[in-house]
């Protein structure tokens, strides 16, 4: 134990973002993605082609209640089959009257609705008020800022309209030529950089890292403890690597982008160091499967990411419909 936290208290100090871009900052690594790097990305757009890299939201998702966390939800206000039946009424004009009064419906309606869902059921950003240490999040804000009704600073809100950026994908399931990496599988900088370089790719500032593990596709519809049990995942001695390439963002294919079981004796030491403490944009859930066919077919591993939250002010985490472009 003693061993564990000198480790995670020198990777800390040695990854620490706090006060990089002033005490007030609320967004940590997505600063490194300037105008600059927004038109960089663009250049890498050559056909036009989109790519999905968000799973539907809806009740056939990875959810179990672990955390409280249930998959989304769609209740209808207002439906077809109740219009059709009569349930709804519409302002009416004397042309519309005529209508109802022959037929025994009103002539235009409504389709309406309500999603209920956890902030992070699906595929999503984690927002730097969402993990705590020692009693703060990123930046010294403190914990007693995240109390009911939304945290005060550091909210996932912050990153909406922000978060476009080069791409840089790396599969590592196909660079290791299986469907899928195994749980408690720990993805090493070492892999990384091979995988970068079989595709003569190089890390910039600023760029997102995507890393597709395969284990998605190997859950996808018997999802079991997907979300939350043990999975492959990012080591967390890849953390001074990203915060020396100054990467803004990572994402993968599963429900909480480090290796599980956890490497030390923490829960979720890489959020720990990253998030709290690197102000890394942490991307989960993320459904990676087409763009791996995608950049298979076309050897393409970079593009021009959109991926904005919603702006729900002070929230942990949102939902995203990201998009790689080519």
């Amino acid at each position: 134990m003693t061993d564990d936290l000198a480790l995670l208290e020198d990777y800390i100090q040695r990854c620490s973002n706090w006060g990089r871009w002033g005490a007030e900052d609320h967004l940590g690594t997505v600063n490194l993605i300037t105008p600059e790097k927004v038109r960089e990305a663009a250049r890498l757009v050559r056909t036009g082609k989109t790519i999905s890299l968000t799973m539907p939201y809806d009740e056939g998702g990875p959810q179990t209640g672990n955390l409280g966390r249930h998959n989304p939800h769609l209740y209808q206000l207002a439906s077809g089959p109740g219009y059709l039946t009569g349930e709804q009424q519409s302002v009416e004009t004397p042309t519309m009257t005529k209508w109802r009064e022959s037929s025994g419906q009103p002539a235009n309606a409504l389709y309406d609705d309500v999603l209920v869902m956890p902030t992070q059921s699906g595929t999503q950003w984690d927002a730097l008020c969402h993990i705590f240490w020692r009693g703060q999040m990123y930046n010294g804000y403190s914990a007693a800022d995240a109390g009911t009704g939304g945290s005060r600073t550091n909210g996932v809100q912050h990153y909406t309209g922000k978060i476009i950026t080069r791409g840089v994908f790396v599969d590592v399931a196909e660079h290791r030529g299986v469907d899928s990496l195994e749980p408690g599988d720990a993805i090493t900088v070492d892999e990384l950089e091979k995988c970068l370089a079989a595709k003569k790719l190089e890390i910039r500032t600023g760029d997102a890292l995507i890393v597709r593990t395969g284990f998605m596709a190997a859950r996808r519809g018997k999802w079991q403890d997907y979300a939350g049990g043990p999975a492959p995942g990012l080591s967390l001695h890849t953390a001074p690597w990203i915060r020396e390439h100054d990467i803004a963002a990572v994402a993968t294919d599963t429900w909480g982008v480090e290796v599980r079981p956890n490497e030390i004796d923490c829960w979720q030491p890489f959020h720990v160091v990253c998030l709290t403490h690197t102000g890394l944009a942490i991307g989960e859930i993320w459904d990676l499967d087409g763009l791996s066919e995608d950049c298979k077919a076309d050897g393409v591993y970079e593009f021009m990411l959109s991926a904005s939250p919603l702006p729900l002010t002070g929230a942990s985490g949102s939902p995203v419909s990201a998009v790689a472009i080519k």
